[in-house]
Formats: C-alpha cells, sequence, structure tokens
C-alpha cells in the first residue's frame, strides 16, 4: 500500500468520528468502522472502503467481511479518483444492503453523496455545507464535520 498524504489521512479519520458521533446522538443500533474491515461485491470481489457503518448485532471480533453494510465511505487520492467514481460507485451499489455512498474530496472540501433511491436510481448531490442526511439508517452529520479543521 501506498503512503499516503496527511490531508487523505486527515479525512478518513474526521469521516469516521463524524459517523461515530451521528450513530450515538441518533441512537442508531449501527457502528463505524475504519478502512481494514471488507465489503464483498461479488464472488471475485472485494473492496475495503475507508469507512462503513452496518446496523444490527455487532459483528464477532474475527470477522473480516462485513455482511451487510448500509453506508460506505472513500476519500480517494487523486491518483484513485478515475476509480472510486467509476468501478467503485458501480460495485458499492451491487450488494443491497448498501444504500449511501459517499466520495470525500479533502481538497476542495466536498463530499459527493450517492443514495440508492426507489427502483434502484442513484439520487447524486455534491454538498460543501450544510447537513448531509443519511437515511436509511437516519443520520445527520454536519459536512464541515467529514473534514479535518482548517
Amino acid at each position: 500500500m501506498s503512503p499516503e498524504r496527511v490531508v487523505h489521512t486527515e479525512t478518513k479519520g474526521e469521516a469516521y468520528s463524524a459517523l461515530k458521533n451521528a450513530i450515538a446522538v441518533a441512537r442508531a443500533p449501527c457502528r463505524a468502522l475504519t478502512e481494514g474491515a471488507a465489503v464483498r461485491i461479488d464472488i471475485g470481489t472485494v473492496f475495503e472502503p475507508d469507512v462503513l457503518v452496518y446496523c444490527g448485532p455487532r459483528l464477532p471480533p474475527d470477522t473480516l467481511e462485513v455482511p451487510s453494510p448500509v453506508i460506505v465511505v472513500e476519500a480517494p487520492s487523486p491518483g484513485a479518483a478515475a476509480w472510486d467514481h467509476g468501478a467503485k460507485l458501480e460495485g458499492y451499489f451491487s450488494p443491497p444492503s448498501i444504500m449511501q455512498y459517499l466520495l470525500l474530496d479533502a481538497d476542495s472540501r466536498m463530499a459527493v453523496h450517492h443514495k440508492r433511491g426507489r427502483d434502484d436510481f442513484l439520487e447524486t448531490r455534491i454538498l460543501r455545507d450544510g447537513v448531509l442526511r443519511l437515511d436509511p439508517p437516519g443520520l445527520e452529520v454536519p459536512v464541515v464535520d467529514l473534514f479535518a479543521p482548517m
């Protein structure tokens, strides 16, 4: 794995903290995990998002693949942005449990929010401020909290 820029690492940490806080505020029966937890896309494809949220009972400690994540987050480096906006976008919406896919651009402090809509249509919003509503599972996250303070 290649070294990462500090801004990339900070963004992943801030996104994890913001989602964990939103889960606590909402008292949602969910958990946030940082990178390393795998998401099975199909029989031959596994992705490791920077952050994910799953709901329901706590998974056993030796679990490697999260079976039903509801939110996945990527903070792509400049070299990986095309992959995260293309193949990963399509892949992440293959499992029916994934309802939200966030792409966080650390340099421009912009969140691209893809949400599974009716009949599996994707709704996309671009946010630089305000509150990001992630429903399901019913979380609200100030966009500013997804990025390190300036």
